[in-house]
């Protein structure tokens, strides 16, 4: 499903009636869409303790006591987090893992859809399982569920050792680590969070080493400095090198394997991004106080927004950045630096084409969501739209809408959009 090169990209519109979904069913839940266009599912309820997955009109032949966080994966599976007889798994395409849990969370898929993984819970000790699988070792806490890129390496942050409530020193000694595959990492810290998978199962995480001592630890080993907080970590796609975001002095700056990055800091500097051949590392940052923008390898934007900035996009050859911007209560599209025309109700995560000639946005303007592209409003606008996905050329764009009670896939030239 991720080879977009074999999806129908043939111009023209194919339709699916939605609207009979709420007739037929006690209520629907929110819909997904497969990453092509071809199916729409939801959940659905029938009766109390009465659940199903319908996909394109039709129900998968199970019935749960509960379903919930329905998601396609990369490869166009469709899973959800479902009950059966008061016990908790992870359903794909309708077949349930023949693995059962107290409680599960947070599916996360590889980069190709082909593994899957979620968080657990059973007699409450926590882990993840894998495919159906379940680390051979569960623990008293864990948070930040991750899965490696290429699906082998499960990860998490994991408490190694229960705590009374009133048991402050011992906390203070550290009680938490990283474990992958449920293998913790020998040393201890008082917290860890955010968990970064890098090439050949290493992985990078925030810690705190003391009430007052932060910094990045990789493969259980730390960093030589200590910083008053730092931000989650990144390996560079390209050298396996690690970035990660830290606090000195009052101010932030971007290290790199415990080193000085970047040759300027900032009052606030996070979400760093690399383009996926590393060739360059874009930030979200603030330059001055209550002023928000993007710099790019160091050097920020010259515009600014009062409010956030979030959603940064790099380009494939990472020629071009794009984020989200707000001011007052309107939101912006910024691309390279520049604002596109329209203030917006919302918007959402920017899409640049393969080539990096175009950028799509959904945005929602006047209770309407609708697109932009290029710094262009469509003139269509419809009730619910989902991700923008460009053509491999870079010349179409799909489009996935529900309007008047039905979905549409669309499969129109930008140019019909971007003028």
């Amino acid at each position: 499903m991720d080879d977009a090169e074999n999806w129908d990209w043939e111009t023209g519109e194919k339709v699916i009636a939605v609207a009979p979904w709420r007739e037929q069913f006690k209520w629907v839940e929110e819909f997904q869409v497969r990453p092509d266009g071809e199916k729409i599912a939801a959940i659905v309820n029938q009766d109390e303790a009465e659940f199903r997955v319908c996909v394109n009109g039709e129900s998968w032949e199970g019935v749960f006591d509960k379903a919930w966080y329905l998601r396609f994966s990369p490869d166009g599976r469709l899973t959800a987090l479902v009950s059966v007889m008061g016990e908790w798994t992870v359903a794909v395409d309708g077949a349930p893992w023949e693995t059962r849990f107290g409680y599960v969370w947070n599916t996360r898929f590889s980069r190709d859809g082909r593994h899957i993984a979620a968080a657990v819970q059973q007699d409450m000790q926590y882990g993840m399982a894998l495919d159906g699988v379940c680390w051979p070792r569960l623990f008293a806490n864990l948070s930040n569920a991750s899965l490696s890129p290429d699906g082998r390496v499960t990860a998490a942050a994991v408490q190694v050792e229960s705590l009374s409530e009133g048991d402050i020193h011992r906390f203070q000694e550290g009680t938490y680590t990283v474990a992958a595959a449920g293998q913790p990492w020998e040393r201890l810290f008082v917290n860890v969070w955010h968990i970064a998978h890098g090439p050949g199962g290493r992985l990078a995480a925030e810690v705190r080493l003391s009430l007052y001592d932060y910094t990045i630890a990789v493969d259980g080993v730390c960093w030589d400095e200590t910083f008053q907080a730092v931000w989650e970590p990144v390996f560079n796609p390209a050298t396996g090198a690690v970035t990660a975001p830290v606090r000195r002095g009052g101010r932030w700056a971007l290290f790199q394997d415990g080193s000085l990055l970047w040759d300027r800091d900032f009052l606030q500097l996070w979400h760093q991004t690399f383009s996926p051949g590393g060739e360059t590392l874009a930030a979200i940052v603030a330059p001055s106080f209550g002023r928000w923008t993007v710099a790019v390898d160091g050097r920020p934007w010259p515009v600014t927004f009062g409010a956030l900035v979030t959603d940064l996009v790099l380009s494939t050859d990472g020629a071009r950045v794009a984020a989200l911007g707000k001011q007052g209560d309107a939101w912006h599209v910024a691309v390279d630096g520049t604002v596109w025309p329209d203030a917006l109700d919302m918007a959402w995560r920017p899409v640049f084409s393969p080539d990096g000639g175009h950028v799509a946005v959904k945005v929602e303007k006047g209770g309407a969501y609708t697109l932009a592209v290029d710094g262009r409003l469509w003139t269509e606008s419809a009730e619910a739209l989902f991700d923008p996905v460009f053509s491999p050329d870079g010349d179409k764009l799909l489009i996935k809408m529900i309007k008047e009670g039905k979905y549409h896939r669309r499969v129109v030239p930008v140019t019909e959009l971007a003028g």
